[in-house]
């Protein structure tokens, strides 16, 4: 059995492994319910579930919890197929330990170095990356995980997209946003965000659409992102976007309105709507708040 105070100090020194428990055992089983078993990073385990088949299934499905850094339920039959005849079934609970969800922010700018500073305390690992000298550092984001000097396509296979990961394109330049929305829709994350204006998310759609982007593929981006709050500051832009995560990872929804595409079709909009002439200032508080 392994003890809770061990999994605490696995959390303490900042290592990383899964805590399998049977959470419920019906039949023939090796274990009961409550039994306990904590896998390591490096595929030791301590404690056990029953040997044998259920562990070996139990260390595998382990090892895909750590990756994605999200719980599961794994139900296991003890029969044929595991070459067992206890006929019993078991469930179980796996729960990722030191494991922080990765948020990427490309770009390094005041909104993302804000962000940077929140994002560590609420469960998140920050990766930042920059192309322009002096961003990505180690002074204006201590906090961070990886820091990357550049934003092309190999410096997007350093960072760890993938189903679970968070993503926030918030760089200096709208072309380079362009860019980047387009690698990272075609690219695994659960969350995909661009910092701008309601009118800078139409330019984005269309232009993807132009570029063979379906609508379903556009769906995944949110922008303007955010809660409204009503923020304006660097810091309160960068409260309202950490809340709208949180928001969808707790409750798994995202509450902000995405890429305003719903009631706008491609060419329906005006045309003061997608010119590249400079915006005038924004009179609501959705655009006042991210625009640049």
């Amino acid at each position: 059995m392994v003890a809770f105070e061990r999994v605490a100090a696995l959390e303490r020194s900042g290592g990383r492994g899964v805590l399998v428990t049977v959470v419920d055992a019906r039949g023939s089983t090796p274990r009961k319910a409550g039994a306990r078993m904590l896998v390591l990073e490096d595929g030791t385990a301590e404690g056990t579930v029953g040997g044998g088949a259920v562990e070996h299934q139990a260390m595998q499905s382990a090892k895909e919890v750590l990756k994605a850094g999200e719980p599961r339920f794994v139900e296991v039959h003890l029969g044929q197929e595991l070459g067992m005849c206890c006929g019993g079934t078991m469930r179980l609970y796996l729960e990722p330990l030191g494991v922080a969800v990765p948020f990427i922010l490309l770009g390094g700018g005041h909104v993302a170095k804000a962000c940077a500073a929140i994002l560590p305390s609420v469960g998140f690992a920050v990766h930042v990356a920059d192309g322009r000298d002096g961003f990505a550092t180690e002074a204006r984001f201590p906090l961070a995980a990886t820091r990357l000097d550049g934003l092309d396509h190999e410096d997007l296979e350093k960072l760890p997209f993938g189903p679970n990961a968070f993503v926030l394109v918030t760089t200096h330049d709208h072309q380079l946003d362009q860019k980047l929305v387009e690698m990272c829709l075609r690219r695994p994350a659960r969350w995909l965000g661009m910092i701008g204006s309601r009118r800078k998310a139409l330019k984005t759609r269309e232009r993807c659409l132009h570029k063979g982007f379906t609508s379903e593929e556009l769906a995944r981006l949110r922008s303007p992102v955010g809660l409204d709050l009503g923020a304006e500051t660097p810091e309160e832009i960068a409260i309202s976007i950490v809340s709208e995560v949180l928001h969808l990872r707790r409750r798994g929804e995202a509450p902000a309105a995405g890429v305003p595409s719903m009631s706008m079709k491609l060419g329906e909009a005006q045309p003061t709507d997608v010119t590249d002439e400079p915006m005038p200032p924004p009179a609501d508080l959705q655009s006042r708040r991210q625009a640049r």
